[in-house]
C-alpha cells in the first residue's frame, strides 16, 4: 500500500496535484491512500488526520505555533508564509496508515502539517520513502522559493527571508538538521518538472539523493474542450470579443507576476477594444477598477466543472509567474484546449512549447507578455494552438501515463529492500 501525505486535500496547486495522483494510482489497480490534515470533500481512499474537534484544534494550534515561531524572525510580512521553519508538526509515525504502509510518499508537509522531527521519525521506520517535490523547500534552508539565491547550493545561511541574517541563523539550522535526517534515508525525490530536478542534483542537501523527475497528473475526462459558444451564454460573456483568462491562487502575491500581466495588457493598445478579461483565484475585486480592460471577476472556484467552463470560455491563459514548477493552471487550460502565454521560468517553458502550443515570453517582460499576446490572438494561430495544447497534455500528463511511472519506482524502491 502506497500511502500519501500531504497538508492540504483539494486546496492550493500542491493538495490538489497529489490528490489527483493519488486517484490515477486507483485507477490503474494501486492500492493508494491519501492522508491529509483536513479532508475538503469525501472521497475513496482520501482519511483525516484531524478526526474530531479536538483533532482539529491541536491542528490549528500546530501551525499557529509554526507561524509564531517564524513571526518575530521575518524580514516583513511579505514573506511570512514564503519559509516553513518546520518546527510543529504531529508526530504520526504510529498511525495505523502510516504503520500499514509499504511506501509512504510526501507531498506538501508544512504549515503544522510535520516538523522535522516528526520526518525524523518517519524515516526511523526504513520504509521507502518517495517525495514529491512541490517547490524547493527539500533542500532550502527554509524558502520554499529562493527568489534568486543560490546559497542551497553550498549550505544556507545570512537568509534574505530573515530580520537579521547571520551566519547560524534559522536557515543554516534547518539546513544542518535536514542533512542529519536524510542520511541513511531510502528515499527517491521526484520533481514535477526537469527544473526542478536540475536544482534537486545540484543542491548540497540532496545531490546524492536518488532523483528524477515525473510530472504531475490531469483527468483529461474531465478537463477536456467543449463548445465555446455554449459556454459563453452559459457565462454570459460576449461572443464578439476575446477572452483572456488570468487564473492564480492569489494576485496579491509578487510570485505570480499579476502586474506583469496589467501592464502588458495596458501595451496591446490598437487591440484592446476587442479584449476582455476573467480572473479566477483570489482577488480584491477594487484592484479590478483601475485595469485597462473589462474585467470578469470569477472569484475562488473549487468546482471542477465551473473551472472547466471557466478554461473552456477563455481564448488564452496567462500565466506570468517569476517562479513556478509544473502550474496546474497551464495544464488546466491546455487539457481544455486553451492554450497558454507564459514567461521562461521554472517548469513553464516544458509546459508551453514557443508557437506550438502557446507563447513562451522573455521573463519579467511586460513588453514579450504583450507580444505574446497579441501573437495568440491571431485566429489562425489560436486554432492550431488549441489543438496542440490538448495534444501536449494527452501525450505526456495524463493519468495513465504518470500513474505507470510512479508503479515503476515503487516497485523499483520494493524490489531493493
Amino acid at each position: 500500500m502506497v500511502l500519501h501525505l500531504s497538508n492540504f486535500h483539494l486546496e492550493g496547486g500542491a493538495g490538489v496535484a497529489a490528490a489527483r495522483l493519488h486517484r490515477a494510482l486507483l485507477k490503474s489497480n494501486v492500492e493508494s491512500t491519501l492522508l491529509v490534515s483536513q479532508v475538503t470533500a469525501n472521497e475513496p481512499g482520501v482519511s483525516n488526520l484531524s478526526n474530531n474537534a479536538l483533532q482539529t484544534k491541536k491542528a490549528l494550534a500546530r501551525f499557529i505555533g509554526e507561524r509564531l515561531y517564524f513571526y518575530p524572525q521575518e524580514k516583513d510580512a511579505s514573506v511570512r508564509f514564503a519559509f516553513s521553519p518546520a518546527e510543529v508538526g504531529a508526530d504520526i509515525s504510529n498511525h495505523p496508515l502510516v504503520q500499514q504502509a509499504d511506501v509512504i510518499h510526501l507531498h506538501w508537509i508544512n504549515f503544522g502539517f510535520l516538523s522535522l522531527d516528526s520526518l525524523d521519525k518517519l524515516f526511523s521506520l526504513g520504509k521507502p520513502i518517495v517525495w514529491t517535490l512541490h517547490d524547493m523547500w527539500t533542500f532550502t534552508g527554509g524558502c520554499h522559493y529562493s527568489r534568486g539565491c543560490e546559497k542551497f547550493l553550498t549550505h544556507c545561511h545570512y537568509c534574505p527571508y530573515l530580520a537579521k541574517p547571520e551566519e547560524y541563523d534559522i536557515s543554516f539550522q534547518q539546513f544542518e538538521r535536514k542533512q542529519e535526517i536524510y542520511n541513511n534515508t531510502k528515499m527517491a525525490l521526484i520533481s514535477p518538472s526537469q527544473w526542478l530536478d536540475n536544482l534537486v542534483k545540484k543542491a548540497a542537501l540532496t545531490a546524492d539523493i536518488t532523483s528524477s523527475s515525473i510530472p504531475n497528473c490531469i483527468d483529461t475526462v474531465l478537463f477536456k474542450p467543449l463548445e465555446k459558444s455554449v459556454i459563453w451564454r452559459k457565462l454570459n460573456l460576449s461572443a464578439s470579443k476575446k477572452l483572456i483568462l488570468f487564473a492564480g491562487a492569489n494576485t496579491s502575491d509578487p510570485r505570480k507576476g499579476f502586474i506583469y500581466f496589467k501592464q502588458a495588457l495596458e501595451k496591446i493598445g490598437l487591440l484592446s477594444s476587442e479584449i476582455e478579461v476573467m480572473v479566477l483565484g483570489k482577488a480584491n475585486p477594487k484592484a479590478m477598477d483601475t485595469f485597462p480592460l473589462p474585467v470578469h471577476y470569477l472569484g475562488k472556484i473549487s468546482d471542477p466543472a465551473k473551472m472547466v467552463d471557466a478554461y473552456n470560455a477563455a481564448d488564452m491563459i496567462v500565466v506570468p509567474s517569476l517562479e513556478d514548477n509544473l502550474p496546474n493552471t497551464i495544464m488546466e487550460a491546455m487539457s481544455c484546449g486553451t492554450p497558454a502565454v507564459g514567461f521562461a521560468t521554472g517548469g513553464i517553458p516544458e509546459m508551453i512549447d514557443h508557437q506550438i502550443n502557446g507563447y513562451i515570453a522573455l521573463q519579467g517582460s511586460a513588453q514579450s507578455l504583450a507580444e505574446g499576446i497579441e501573437w495568440l490572438l491571431n485566429d489562425e494561430n489560436n486554432a492550431r494552438m488549441s489543438e496542440n495544447a490538448r495534444a501536449k497534455v494527452l501525450e505526456t500528463y495524463a493519468e495513465s501515463i504518470v500513474a505507470s511511472q510512479y508503479q515503476q519506482l515503487y516497485q523499483s524502491l520494493l524490489s531493493h529492500e
